[in-house]
Order: structure tokens, then sequence, then C-alpha cells
């Protein structure tokens, strides 16, 4: 069967034209696995086939049986011809080398009531007239915001209240909600200014709030604006490698050894250093596509590109001054060419420190995904999608899912899912949660697993089986069961309900925990957020005898969650009845043990 493959493979490469295009790898089963652009499509295809390959280029051709081309006018429309299939086909090669991170910016809504956000989901396409950054610590990001909030009246409610909230009455807050015409210019163009690196602004208004607080007695309040002092000198102190000119620009370079590449991106705000990001790739095409690929993809959703990009020269400037809406260099001398030059030092120590990590996590995914594939009688195992649920007390109920593609997770493709009915039923919510997604699915017509795996044992696989056969999906269904410690110990077969108890010292048993754990702490950290939406107005909605004017009665007495939770029964009691004061002090009891159990 190789060699019949290889001969056709071989007539097929003898009618190749020497022109510019993009190719696409297919599988046994015809599914696109690979897109590449070249210049010359027969040079290119030819030297996976009759060239030396090896790593993960050769686990690629391994799996070639077939491959088509477009031919396009020039290089350009190759590149973005490849771009436009890798979205539309989602190649599993390709998402080998896909940096899915976003990072978070600061948006300052100059409008009629100012107020300020962090915000990481972003539509590059919209003009942001007023959003800073990106900020690769989105800690420091959150932080910052916090402080400004602090330190100036913006608008702080999400929606505009009928009377003025706590911030107006602690000062926080000019109450936009019931004055009008108020006069804030100077307040914002200050604000602009610290977000545009004027650091001396930020610190000297610190300063005044220290005095104020303290000439008032208020020592508390003084103390913790000094450790907000002590912390944004400490972040400026690291910004000192710096150009001085103001301008925002990113800086790529790399360093290839053994069959990997590792990437390090430089991000330069108002002209300093505040960070950086780090990539370890196995690389699969050669040195120059696979950076020019990283780069426009770094920008392709998630990140606003700066006013300038500095890359190596050995990159095509004029291809990616093409596709990028930035300036795109590259640095012969001077402080630019030194931060070149750095960031090349940082990919080559990144690649050195975590080689060997990145050897045992490729052998690790690898061989397990195989022997996974083996057991279940799914060939080519390559994409496995995960559920799990999580309510408290039947309240608050969602799902989420993660995809792990060749054993590594693939975070663009998870999803949440709020289930529509509020009640404990782990069948149902499984059921609507297995619809919707793969009703969505075949609507979109986006990529099908080759395996689903559901937390729990036969309830939940029938649950989810029942529904993929009512949408004539045949998608292999196995549950992960854990014992008494919580602790994973079998492997359900859907087809079969055959279980299979996992060594605890196998490959596959740390590929299915690592899943297990990954789609809990997703749907977790998904509860926690819908817990965390409007915690007051939601956890009181749970109590019996609590309406809307108690619920208001109460959040204006104690402000949080946290201080109704902390509250005694005599202090509800001064709002709400006695029964509906132990139901409340009860309920609240059970909620924080929720939440620190899973925290």
């Amino acid at each position: 069967m190789k060699e019949e493959i290889s001969k056709y493979i071989k007539e097929k490469l003898s009618l190749v034209p020497s022109l510019p295009g993009s190719y696409q790898m297919k599988n046994e089963i015809g599914t696109i696995i690979y897109v590449g652009k070249a210049k010359n499509l027969k040079n290119r295809l030819k030297s996976y086939f009759t060239g030396r390959v090896t790593g993960k280029t050769k686990k690629l051709v391994s799996e070639i049986v077939d491959f088509d081309y477009i031919i396009t006018g020039s290089e350009l429309e190759a590149f973005i011809l490849e771009l436009n299939l890798i979205k539309k086909y989602d190649p599993k090669y390709n998402i080998l080398l896909k940096d899915d991170k976003s990072y978070p910016y600061i948006e300052f809504k100059n409008e009629t009531n100012p107020s300020l956000i962090v915000k990481r989901e972003i539509n590059i396409n919209k003009k942001h007239k007023m959003l800073f950054g990106p900020y690769p610590n989105g800690h420091a990001a959150r932080r910052l915001v916090d402080l400004i909030n602090r330190l100036y009246p913006l608008k702080k409610c999400e929606k505009m209240p009928k009377k003025e909230c706590l911030y107006y009455h602690i000062g926080e807050c000019l109450g936009y909600c019931t004055h009008k015409n108020l006069e804030t210019s100077q307040m914002r163009q200050e604000i602009i200014d610290i977000l545009n690196g004027h650091d001396e602004i930020l610190i000297n208004k610190i300063l005044e709030k220290i005095k104020i607080n303290s000439d008032n007695l208020n020592f508390e309040v003084a103390l913790d604006l000094k450790k907000e002092l002590d912390y944004i000198k400490v972040i400026f102190e690291r910004q000192k490698v710096e150009l001085n000119d103001g301008i925002n620009r990113d800086i790529f370079n790399y360093h290839y050894e053994n069959g990997y590449i590792s990437i390090v991106v430089f991000f330069l705000r108002n002209g300093k250093l505040v960070g950086n990001k780090k990539n370890i790739f196995p690389l699969i095409d050669d040195i120059k596509e696979t950076l020019e690929y990283y780069i426009v993809n770094f920008y392709a959703k998630k990140n606003i590109p700066p006013k300038e990009i500095i890359i190596p020269e050995q990159l095509d400037i004029e291809l990616l001054n093409s596709v990028i809406e930035a300036k795109v260099i590259t640095a012969q001398k001077g402080k630019k060419k030194h931060l070149l030059d750095l960031a090349k030092t940082n990919a080559k120590i990144n690649l050195e420190n975590n080689m060997e990590l990145e050897y045992r996590k490729t052998e690790k995914t690898e061989v397990a995904c195989k022997e996974l594939g083996e057991l279940l009688n799914v060939p080519n195992l390559s994409v496995i999608e995960s559920f799990d649920n999580s309510n408290l007390f039947g309240s608050f109920t969602v799902s989420g899912m993660v995809v792990f593609i060749d054993g590594i997770p693939s975070t663009k493709d998870y999803r949440k899912f709020k289930i529509s009915k509020e009640q404990n039923d782990d069948v149902g919510s499984m059921k609507e949660v297995i619809y919707r997604r793969y009703q969505s699915v075949l609507l979109n017509k986006t990529r099908i697993p080759d395996l689903i795996l559901v937390d729990g044992g036969i309830n939940q696989i029938n649950a989810c089986m029942s529904v993929l056969n009512d949408l004539n999906l045949p998608i292999k269904v196995c549950g992960l069961a854990k014992d008494d410690k919580h602790t994973l110990s079998e492997l359900i077969d859907g087809d079969t309900l055959k279980s299979y108890k996992i060594d605890k010292k196998s490959n596959l048993f740390y590929l299915l925990t690592r899943i297990s754990d990954e789609v809990h702490r997703f749907t977790i950290n998904y509860h926690r957020q819908i817990r965390s939406k409007g915690s007051i107005s939601s956890v009181l909605d749970n109590v019996e005898g609590i309406g809307e004017t108690r619920k208001k009665e109460l959040t204006k007495k104690f402000g949080s969650l946290k201080k109704i939770t902390e509250a005694s029964l005599e202090e509800l009691e001064s709002i709400v009845p006695h029964t509906t004061a132990v139901n409340l002090k009860e309920y609240l009891t059970n909620f924080k043990k929720d939440n620190t159990k899973n925290d």
C-alpha cells in the first residue's frame, strides 16, 4: 500500500508547476492536515517527499497520502490564500504553530460619562481611539485600572442607576446618574496622559491622595495608597530598557535547534519595554515561512498591531507590510538592533532551558494518543473534546468544553455553556450541551472531533450518545470514571460499555488525567464567574422570603455578598424576618463552603 501511494505521489509531483501558490496536504480519509505556501510549488512539494525530514515534519509526511495545490499570481497572493485556507480548514499541523493567547487592553471610554475598563476580547477591525496596550501582565493591567478608578471619580457602574451609589458617597464617582453637564476635561486629559506613559502624573496623583487622607486621619487608606505607590515605582523601574520616543512597537526574533523553534516577542509601549511573550514549537516548514506565518497569525484575531514591528532581516518585509497594518522593518544598528539581538538571546535561552521538557511532553502526548487510539479502535486519533458540568444546589448550572489536539490543549476551541434549566440534573445538562455543541458543528460545518470524553459514567455516556444519534453523528464517546479519592480510575467505552483500568504510571493515564483536570478547572472557573457577576442579586434570588425590596435593602446595608455572609443573625434580622434570616444564613454558609472547595 505504501509503495502504491509513493508511486501516486511521485507521478503527481512530476506535474506540479514551478509557480507560486498554496498547497494542502491530506491524510488517508481526505482531511486536510497541513496548508502551506511557496514561491515555487514544485520545489517545495518535492522537498517533503525526496529530501531528508525529521521530527514533526517526518510525522506529517508519514500521514500524507495526497495533496492539492492552487496556483496564484504572486507569493503575496499565495500567503493570503494560505491564511484563508488555514482559517477555513483548521489543519492539525498548522494548529501546532498557533499562539491564540490574547492580551488585555485598557479601554478609556471617553464619553459623556467617562469610564475605564480592562478589555481582553477586542474586535481588531474596529477603530479603538482610546485603547491602550496590550499588557503582557493581565494582573498589572487590572491593578492599574483599579488604581486610576480610585484616584479619579470615573463612572463605576455598568448600568446607569437611578440614584447615587456608594462610589459617589465615598468620593470615587461624580454621580453621573443624577448630575449632568459635569466638568471632566482635566481629569480625562490626565488619565489619557497616564495611559500614554506619563508616569510622573500618576505618581504625583497618588502622593496628593496620600496627603489628603493623612490630613483627614484616614491612615489605613493612606497606607494602602503607599503600597500602590511602591508597586508602581517597582513596575516603572523594570521598564528602564527604552527608546525614549513614545512609540509602540513589537520586536520578533527566534532561535532554532534540534527540530524546535523558539520565538520571542518584546512589547515596547510608549518607547518602554513592558514585557515579552515566549513560545516553543516543533518546526514543520522552513524557518522563514514559519516566522512569517506566526507574525501574521499573532495579529490576525486577538492583538492590535502597534505602530512599528521589528523583525529579523531574512524575512520578507515587503510581504509582511502588505498583510499587516503596521510599519514592518528590520534593524541594522543602534538601540533597535540591540533590542532585536536581545530578543534572539532570550529565544535561545528559553529553548535551551526548556528543550528537555519539550522532548518529554512531545513523547508523552504522542505515545498516549497512539495508545488511546489503538485501545478504542479510533485510527489517527487527534482531536478530543471533553465536557464537564457544575452547579450549586441546582443553581448557576454551567458546562465547559475543552479541546486537546494531539494531546495538547487548544484553548481557542474551548467553549462555555450556561444551561437553560436551573436544576440539579447532570443527565439533562449533558443532553442540552451536547445538542447545542454539535448542532452548531453541523450548521457551521466545523471540525468534528475523533473522540468525546464526558466526566462521569454510563448515564452521562448514554445521554451524550442519544443526542449524537439524533443528530446522526457517529462520534466515539467515552466516560472518565473516578475512584473515591477523586482520582481517574477507569475509561468506559461508550459503544461496548467495557471498562478499562488505566495504569497510573502510563502516558495514557497522564493524558486522560490532564484532560479531566483541565475541563474541571475550566468549568469551575466559568461557574465562579457566573456566580460572581451580580453575586448579591443572583445568590439572593435563591433564598425563600427575599424579594426585590429586601434584596435592595440588604445590598444597600451590606454592599457585598462577603459582608452579608459575615453578618450576624441579629444584623440580618434588622432587615428580614427571623425565619428568612435563618434560611439566608444557612444558604450562604453552604455557598461559602462550595466556593472554598472549588477554589
